[in-house]
């Protein structure tokens, strides 16, 4: 459950780092807008992004995975539309800020998955 929460918040900081760079990505609230649409985005990238690549496989296949970047670029617009339907201040101005969000989120998760070891797996053996 603390990998989750973790994982919660390192996507919320991201989020919130994208916000920051990129011209076009806005939000308007506290910390809680962050959070919300890290979980918004959770759950498009969980329920949709799979259905998605696999019908665009062949797109991925032909560009050698840097199709999965306008995948993440759409998922990242659907958050933002799904957070404005919702109430929540978030808005995404287009496809551009949303592709350039979603290099930025990718890019600041990893580099805080690496710093705070999310992404390890457990070595551990039970015995």
């Amino acid at each position: 459950m603390g990998k989750l929460l973790l994982r919660w918040a390192i996507s919320a900081v991201a989020i919130y780092v994208a916000i920051r760079f990129v011209p076009g990505l806005s939000a308007e609230g506290g910390w809680q807008v962050y959070f919300l649409v890290a979980l918004i985005l959770g759950l498009a990238n969980a329920l949709i992004a799979p259905i998605i690549r696999a019908f665009t496989c062949p797109l991925i296949l032909l560009t050698l995975g840097l199709f999965t970047l306008v995948v993440n670029g759409l998922m990242l617009w659907l958050a933002g539309e799904i957070a404005q339907q919702l109430g929540i201040g978030f808005h995404v101005a287009g496809f551009a800020p949303a592709f350039w969000g979603a290099l930025v989120i990718s890019i600041v998760s990893f580099a805080l998955s690496v710093l705070t070891g999310v992404h390890r797996k457990d070595s551990r053996r039970r015995r």
